[in-house]
């Protein structure tokens, strides 16, 4: 079954823009388009979409609205994903989006949106309850960090690129591929972070969510 996707988005080119990348995969529809946050509540009523991508600033008061989408739909509709666009990578908007929960949760910045292929893999990760941090965010609050306090202080540089690659929603297999390193290297540096990090065994199912929460929750 295809995955069923609302876009919020004020600016019309950059909806438009939107909407033909996710139209052209094969296991993607795009239900609605709507440029603003009371059309996009009243479009996730009417047409029930598995994922709503959203810009972060949208009409009534161009402030926060993509984060307050997220924030009802984490308590009206917690299965619907949300994928968050927006030009800026301010620690604060990705803790906001996080607060209630990384599970199908994604945020990825504007620039990189023509970027078909990553957009479109953040909404099918996030329908699947996946999280999806962009990159370049991840790398700007790596290089935030300045308190030895931190657990990340912790961490070898080998496991901080794998820490990286795994916010940026990358497989064990993908990791090995971008690092260059084998698919075993892989499993014990992310066992290593969980050791380090104090993420327990029987969290196992989401500690690689928590792994990525541990460093954007100490940003300040």
């Amino acid at each position: 079954m295809n995955v069923r996707v609302a876009v919020g988005e004020d600016d019309y080119l950059v909806r438009q823009g939107i909407e033909r990348a996710l139209s052209s995969q094969d296991d993607i529809d795009v239900v609605a388009c709507c440029s603003g946050y009371d059309t996009l509540l009243v479009a996730i009523d009417q047409h029930e979409p598995d994922v709503v991508v959203t810009d972060i600033r949208m009409p009534p008061t161009m402030s926060d609205e993509g984060i307050r989408v997220a924030g009802y739909l984490a308590a009206s509709r917690p299965r619907v994903g949300v994928v968050v666009l927006s030009q800026y990578d301010e620690p604060e908007y990705v803790l906001a989006l996080l607060a209630p929960g990384a599970e199908g949760r994604s945020y990825l910045l504007k620039e990189k949106i023509s970027d078909v292929g990553q957009l479109a893999g953040a909404v099918r990760a996030v329908a699947s309850g996946g999280s999806v941090i962009d990159a370049q965010v991840v790398e700007r609050l790596l290089q935030a960090r300045t308190s030895q306090q931190s657990p990340l202080a912790r961490l070898t540089p080998r496991e901080r690129d794998v820490l990286e690659a795994m916010a940026g929603g990358m497989s064990n297999a993908g990791i090995a591929d971008h690092l260059g390193i084998g698919l075993r290297a892989v499993e014990k540096n992310i066992s290593a972070i969980f050791t380090k990090l104090d993420l327990s065994e029987e969290q196992h199912v989401h500690r690689r969510v928590q792994a990525v929460l541990t460093f954007l929750s100490d940003v300040g």
